[in-house]
């Protein structure tokens, strides 16, 4: 059968998946930052601790139908649950319909909900755990070995083109700037290269000088505050992704520097 035939099952496939690794991506973010295994252990409410039956576990649809509190207790569910299952399914829909049927799609899918991870592990606790750094190393390597967008040597600079100025950053500020950012953006190079890395640490600046602009008008910020700086990146990195090409294209035509 044609190709387009399967088409739009697989958009929604993408979507489903994206739902349960979601939900995944949920357990990680609570369990990492505890030392706790992401693998055992049955899921469970942290409010009176009783085990999450299995029909409580359907990413999105559980929170509507227990209306955002526990079974068991009545305790609220943080509607961050749901909102990161949606997101990701979002993001691997988004992806797919980018990148279609090729490696791109399953390296690019995990290296999106390994961001999410690491925004709000970092949100929870200004840090960004080792394991996570790896994971997205790992990812380098396999977008080296077997993506053919662009040579690879182009990823290899990648690692180099956004954490050196970070690491520089870092010097100058006197530790202003974690050495968890800067290892994750080499690894993040890695996989996006060194074109689209440097167009979302730029997006990654900006957005977040707005943001801390917004925040010191409302006076809930001080100068000296710090802000986690992971979710800048990694927002920078998603629109990276997936319109950087476009982006920088789009710039140099503008300029007169490519026709």
């Amino acid at each position: 059968m044609p190709y387009t035939f399967f088409y739009p099952a697989c958009v929604v496939l993408a979507g489903l998946l994206g739902l349960l690794f979601g939900s995944f991506l949920n357990v990680c973010i609570y369990r990492i930052p505890r030392k706790e295994s992401i693998v055992t252990g049955a899921s469970h409410c942290t409010a009176c601790g009783k085990p999450i039956k299995w029909y409580d576990l359907f990413p999105v649809l559980s929170y509507l139908v227990l209306r955002g509190r526990c079974r068991g207790c009545g305790a609220k569910i943080s509607v961050r649950y749901p909102i990161i299952e949606a997101l990701n399914a979002a993001l691997w829909v988004v992806i797919f319909l980018r990148f279609g049927f090729a490696p791109e799609s399953a390296i690019y899918c995990a290296f999106v909900s390994a961001l999410i991870v690491a925004a709000f592990i970092d949100i929870d606790t200004t840090e960004v755990p080792p394991a996570l750094t790896i994971f997205i190393l790992v990812l380098g390597v396999a977008a080296v070995i077997l993506l053919r967008d662009e040579p690879f040597y182009e990823r290899l600079i990648g690692l180099f083109a956004a954490s050196v100025p970070l690491l520089l950053a870092a010097v100058l500020s006197k530790g202003g700037m974690g050495g968890g950012d800067i290892k994750l953006m080499a690894v993040c190079g890695l996989v996006l290269g060194w074109r689209l890395i440097l167009l979302a640490l730029l997006l990654a600046v900006i957005s977040g000088a707005v943001y801390g602009c917004i925040l010191l008008a409302r006076h809930k910020k001080g100068r000296k505050s710090e802000l986690p700086l992971v979710p800048f990146l990694a927002g920078g990195m998603l629109v990276s992704l997936l319109f950087g090409n476009f982006i920088i294209t789009g710039y140099l035509i503008l300029t007169g520097l490519s026709k």
